[in-house]
């Protein structure tokens, strides 16, 4: 629970009117849910959530935490008054009230004292800087991925959450999904062998620069483009962005490798136990980009739809000197040796569903230790998909020094570790 919840809250309530009620001898009756009776969670003990840019993909998340009896989702912020009804219904909906306040303009959520916790979903250009916003206010914060636009909004995601203490959980949630952790398992076991290559499916690194016609401008409250924009630079506005059509826009988007890449390039820096570090070399090759480690592994990041096994959209395959693994969304499996299959005793579960990786992060706000896809983890895969991209944009092979997080003796790739921020955000 937040440090900063006021010491009147209804735990402390109940203990002051019960002790009132017993010096005067008149009996005093507390519902059964308020403490905590019939699997109810009180009030007290309830780890309040407010959301910042609930779209299609944050209403998905929304949902999981509606349905975790420890939770309570009271607010929502979002520069389009449609999206912020459309949230506010669904949760009053399902509350029974008329409760979840809406709000414009992230600072208004940001300084209240009553929430804890922080689920941002907004487009990637806020990702980075509504979670750091939320740290200094001092909220734990479940973000959707891609969590940053460059490299250097990677490092400062991981060096402000580490020096706030608050929890992060990226939303890769593949890292709690089952038949992804069977993989990595069977990595880690040894029983395919040394490793030696991974291959990671990842979308189309290109996007275009180009602007949108611009057609009249909403009132600000039905959309504030300024506040939309945040630190992204400016361009006039255009429905098709606010609408979702942002994507391969760079001043809005990293590209596909990202895009994707933040899911599986993810799961394979678990596979190759390189939580804290990234890929040294960098070879760009047509769409696909082959990454080395330090201790030798290849990790092919393909953005070809052939030559997987269609096992599921974001699929990943880990390979050693004994054996091969690979598995996708769908749940399934195929393996090498067939005796593996032995091994194999995994629920199938969707890639997409997020409602383990939500659970997770509620138990880690209690507990204050680190989720599995905190800001060092999601830092460095997305250094990792990061570095990739800037390969292909230049079109030549790379070197990387993940001590320093930038490329060996070459200016021009450097240049390429950060974008401007318009005014007046700062990281």
């Amino acid at each position: 629970m937040s440090a900063q919840r006021k010491s009147s809250d209804r735990r402390t309530f109940l203990k002051t009117a019960a002790g009132a009620g017993a010096a005067a001898a008149v009996p005093m009756f507390i519902p059964a849910a308020v403490l905590g009776r019939g699997g109810a969670t009180p009030p007290s003990e309830r780890i309040v959530v407010g959301g910042l840019g609930i779209g299609p993909r944050g209403r998905t998340d929304l949902d999981c935490f509606l349905s975790e009896q420890d939770a309570q989702f009271v607010a929502v912020c979002d520069a389009q008054k449609e999206r912020r009804e459309i949230v506010k219904q669904t949760v009053d909906s399902h509350y029974g009230s008329s409760d979840c306040a809406l709000h414009r303009h992230p600072d208004e959520l940001l300084q209240r004292d009553d929430i804890d916790a922080v689920l941002i979903a907004t487009g990637d250009r806020w990702h980075t800087m509504a979670s750091i916003l939320a740290a200094r206010a001092g909220k734990d914060v479940y973000c959707e991925k891609p969590c940053s636009m460059t490299i250097e909004e990677s490092l400062a995601l991981a060096d402000v959450f580490g020096r706030y203490g608050r929890i992060y959980q990226a939303g890769t949630q593949r890292r709690t999904i089952p038949n992804f952790q069977f993989a990595v398992d069977l990595v880690h076991s040894g029983k395919l062998g040394k490793l030696h290559t991974m291959h990671a499916h990842t979308l189309s690194p290109s996007f275009t620069r180009d602007w949108l016609p611009a057609t009249p401008l909403p009132s600000q409250d039905e959309v504030d483009w300024d506040l939309w924009l945040g630190p992204a630079p400016w361009r006039p506005y255009n429905p098709t962005y606010t609408a979702g059509g942002w994507r391969n826009h760079f001043d809005f988007h990293s590209g596909g490798i990202l895009e994707w890449g933040a899911h599986t390039v993810d799961l394979c820096q678990w596979a190759n136990r390189t939580d804290d570090t990234a890929p040294v070399e960098y070879e760009p090759w047509g769409g696909n980009v082959t990454a080395t480690y330090a201790n030798g592994v290849k990790l092919v990041m393909r953005d070809r739809d052939t030559g997987w096994l269609g096992l599921g959209t974001c699929p990943v395959r880990f390979e050693g000197d004994e054996g091969w693994v690979e598995t996708g969304d769908s749940g399934k499996f195929a393996v090498y040796p067939e005796s593996l299959r032995s091994e194999i005793d995994v629920p199938e579960m969707a890639g997409t569903d997020p409602k383990h990786h939500v659970r997770q992060f509620l138990d880690c706000v209690r507990s204050r230790q680190a989720c599995s896809a905190n800001e060092k983890v999601a830092s460095q895969s997305h250094i990792a998909a990061h570095a990739a991209t800037i390969a292909w944009r230049l079109g030549e092979t790379l070197r990387f020094d993940p001590a320093k997080n930038e490329f060996v003796d070459h200016p021009a790739a450097n240049r390429h570790l950060s974008r401007a921020i318009r005014e007046p955000w700062r990281l």
